[in-house]
């Protein structure tokens, strides 16, 4: 009773987590069960076949391509509209602006974004209306193009206000006083975020990081609408082969979600384990 009340929001939280590890692993479960079990029997077939794949293969690339760019940008835009904000944290319209995307689905901005850059869409008519080009088509293609370029500008709109989001609220309850000596010593900017505001906000940098990457890797609609037939993202190849007619390749499809699956809890190991190594050292270094 008494461990109940000391730490009675670990009891609150626990019905939530409890369901969220509940379905996600009976998901990941379900996936690796699929991928190796087929007509009764226990076999690596489907993963032989799949790195054999030249789908697959070409979208592998393709895919932490568009993750790793889109999750950067994100961070990067995320740090600076950050630093940017949070010395003025009680213009909260400034805040409700940068978070305004948030408030809509991906696939929502994906086709607003569609309707205004597109070659048919706002942008381009008005520059035409305006006689600034000669036609429409010579618009820049930013959507359906090989670069995934519209699926990186989507992603980039949707996820910078979460970076900014997760970081904002850390920057904010920096000490200004250690601000101030680093200046007294002659520190400019880049200093004062090198030496003050960056080891604070780099374990949720990180965390945010994975929370992105994770999202973008494994998120469909977007790629679906506004991605090119091929190469696909390994989400759309997935999608495609677990919903076509022809159910020979669901088991593809599973060992593709698998893999997927596997990757992002492998990054989140490996930064769990450098966050925590780091950890033990500066503990070490201020003990000594």
């Amino acid at each position: 009773m008494k461990l109940f009340k000391q730490d009675s929001w670990i009891w609150a939280l626990l019905p939530a987590v409890a369901l969220t590890f509940l379905f996600v692993g009976y998901g990941v479960g379900m996936s690796v069960l699929y991928s190796i079990y087929d007509d009764g029997n226990w076999t690596l077939e489907n993963y032989l076949l799949l790195f054999k794949n030249k789908s697959f293969l070409h979208s592998l690339p393709y895919s932490l391509y568009i993750t790793f760019v889109s999750t950067t940008i994100s961070i990067i835009l995320g740090i600076i509209i950050s630093k940017v904000l949070y010395r003025g944290i009680r213009k909260n319209f400034s805040r409700l602006l940068i978070w305004i995307p948030m408030l809509f689905p991906h696939f929502v901005w994906g086709y607003i974004l569609y309707l205004l850059l597109s070659q048919s869409g706002f942008i381009s008519s008005l520059l035409f209306e305006l006689g600034m080009i000669d036609k429409m088509e010579d618009f820049p293609i930013i959507f359906r193009e090989q670069t995934g370029l519209g699926i990186i500008l989507t992603y980039v709109w949707k996820e910078t206000p979460f970076a900014v989001l997760m970081l904002l609220p850390i920057l904010s309850q920096i000490n200004q006083d250690e601000v101030n000596v680093v200046r007294t010593l002659g520190g400019n900017e880049w200093d004062v975020f090198k030496t003050v505001e960056w080891p604070r906000i780099l374990p949720v940098v990180l965390e945010t990081s994975i929370i992105i990457f994770s999202f973008v890797l494994s998120a469909v609609e977007v790629p679906l609408l506004l991605g090119v037939t091929y190469p696909k993202t390994l989400s759309v190849l997935s999608y495609d082969w677990f919903f076509e007619g022809d159910w020979s390749n669901r088991g593809l499809s599973y060992a593709t979600m698998t893999i997927v699956s596997l990757f992002i809890i492998s990054i989140m190991l490996l930064v769990q384990w450098v966050m925590q190594k780091n950890r033990y050292r500066m503990m070490k270094g201020n003990g000594s």
